[in-house]
């Protein structure tokens, strides 16, 4: 997948909202992943998994573009969690403690509950 190229699927699975972003979340793709996000989170899940087995990177704007998520989704009370990093990914969320602020799950089972 090249640079500037973001796939995006969504579906849902067990209550849960799962998105599954796929490809990079630079400074090309960053407002494409959340507007995404937004528009998911205002449609007020419980529970948004937000897939990352797909991400081959992300930039600080996708960091952000998940913080804006977050707080979208408290208004209606929806839990965001992160599942399926692979190691780049593992290595950004822990260098920007994400790991601290999400919880990450290591498949979607999983961070559905079931």
């Amino acid at each position: 997948m090249e640079s500037g190229s973001l796939d995006w699927n969504s579906e849902e699975r067990a209550g849960a909202t799962v998105l599954a972003p796929t490809g990079r979340v630079d400074e090309t793709t960053a407002d494409a992943f959340k507007d995404h996000l937004l528009d998911a989170m205002g449609k007020g899940p419980a529970i948004a998994v937000i897939d990352l087995g797909g991400v081959e990177y992300m930039s600080s704007r996708g960091l952000r573009a998940l913080t804006l998520a977050q707080r979208a989704g408290q208004g209606s009370d929806t839990t965001i969690v992160l599942a399926r990093p692979n190691e780049t990914m593992r290595e950004i969320l822990a260098i920007s403690r994400y790991d601290m602020v999400f919880r990450v799950a290591d498949t979607i089972e999983d961070a559905i509950g079931h």
